[in-house]
């Protein structure tokens, strides 16, 4: 599966916030989609009840990912109010610096877990452009 790394961040919807939410994600999507070419997926998910988040995406490679912080991460505080940030879990390895990069992204987000999953086995298959 080589460097595919798979990004997953869940958060709890704070009360009478879903709406607002909604729509800035649906315009951060929408600014990800636009700015971000190298981006294979970034999908926004709320549970049934509109009570968590959450945000998943996919990338070819850790710079995708660097690139993702880099050019989205002046989005993520106006978005902080809205949420209880709870964990990130990361499939992939990206290495011991990048993970400290998402503990600050977690904690500036309002504190949260950032938990690494190492791949055993499996393949991908995408379609390399």
């Amino acid at each position: 599966m080589g460097d595919i790394l798979v990004y997953r961040d869940m958060s709890e919807v704070r009360p009478g916030r879903l709406e607002e939410l909604r729509a800035a994600m649906a315009e951060l999507a929408a600014f990800v989609e636009l700015n971000e070419p190298r981006i294979v997926s970034y999908s926004v998910f709320f549970s049934e009840d509109g009570s968590t988040m959450s945000v998943v995406h996919i990338h070819r490679d850790v710079e995708s990912l660097e690139y993702h912080l880099q050019v989205a991460g002046p989005k993520f505080p106006p978005i902080a109010p809205l949420i209880r940030f709870r964990s990130i879990d990361l499939f992939g390895r990206p290495g011991d610096e990048f993970v400290e990069r998402l503990r600050a992204k977690a904690e500036a987000l309002g504190g949260g877990t950032v938990t690494v999953h190492d791949l055993h086995a499996g393949f991908a298959r995408l379609a390399r452009g």
